[in-house]
């Protein structure tokens, strides 16, 4: 569908059918409620469905080279995060899209501090802890992350060049199973966003050791930071958007950044986020979020680079 170059039209017109938005994780976990959010407000306030679909797998390589070969027309949309266009470029030596060249930037549309936790099983209540026990028994202990080149993965990869602990890593298709593993036992370990943990936390299944944050968080206080722990090397910022493919008409763009920006200043799109430790992006155009894109691909090849992070 040829879409008017005027705002007022394009709102008219589109959409005319549902819309799909491609989430790098299977369902469950922090990426998974911010699209089911995003996309039930879009749905409501444009009048159509916007139907969620989960390719995990990949490091996120599957939902953005699938999102990149869609047609331009506002149809297929995808939540691009960290690991697809700030850490994942510099870890894949084979790249299977341009992560600014093949889309177009719409909205940032939320951000989560990072923590530390373990299986309430083991044997650690802080950091200090577990750098002591993992390098008395070296490799006997595992971190579980989201997959091969994500945040998880190699802020994980991080911890172990600034501390000499001794981790192996074990990826998963996702935040959530991973979430799982670590309150079963299956992994000891996990460096991860609080949402998808935080089920198993209150459960007792689950500890949390430090915040990966500036400042500690106020819904777990007890925790240290890392730069607290002396490590302030240890730092990310897990962050999720919303893309069109490159060419996306200009009007299409300028409706969803605004949608997108009502949907986020909801005081229930705020608690309901705030309520799994995620902080709902401030309003911004398309061309703020564009800027941080840049900014995160260009912030994480030095750390790839220092960190000898690969996908594995």
């Amino acid at each position: 569908m040829a879409l008017p170059f005027a705002a007022s039209h394009a709102q008219q017109t589109y959409p005319t059918r549902p819309v799909r938005l491609i989430v790098t994780v299977p369902p469950g976990g922090a990426a998974d409620l911010v699209a089911r959010v995003m996309a039930q407000k879009l749905g409501e306030s444009l009048g159509q469905t916007f139907v969620v679909d989960n390719r995990g797998g990949g490091g996120g390589q599957i939902a953005a080279e699938l999102t990149a070969k869609s047609a331009p027309d506002g149809y297929t949309l995808l939540q691009p995060s960290i690991t697809t266009h700030g850490i994942g470029p510099h870890v894949y030596d084979k790249l299977l899209f341009d992560p600014v060249k093949d889309f177009t930037p719409i909205a940032l549309t939320a951000t989560m501090p990072m923590i530390i936790v373990a299986n309430a099983q083991v044997p650690v209540k802080t950091v200090k802890d577990m750098i002591a026990l993992t390098k008395a028994k070296p490799g006997a202990y595992a971190f579980g992350s989201s997959g091969s080149g994500g945040a998880p993965h190699l802020v994980g990869e991080l911890f172990k060049g600034a501390t000499g602990a001794s981790i192996q890593h074990v990826p998963y298709k996702g935040s959530g199973p991973a979430a799982t593993d670590v309150a079963g036992g299956q992994v000891a370990f996990a460096f991860d966003a609080v949402a998808p943990h935080l089920p198993h936390i209150k459960a007792g299944r689950t500890r949390v050791l430090a915040a990966i944050n500036a400042s500690r968080l106020a819904m777990f206080p007890d925790a240290p930071t890392m730069k607290e722990m002396g490590y302030p090397q240890v730092a990310a910022t897990i962050w999720y958007g919303l893309m069109a493919p490159a060419g996306a008409p200009k009007a299409l763009v300028t409706l969803l950044n605004t949608e997108a920006n009502k949907a986020l200043a909801l005081q229930d799109v705020k608690d309901r986020m705030a309520s799994a430790g995620i902080d709902a992006a401030a309003r911004n155009t398309p061309e703020d979020f564009a800027k941080y894109v840049r900014d995160e691909l260009a912030k994480w090849g030095p750390v790839v680079k220092a960190a000898g992070a690969k996908a594995n």
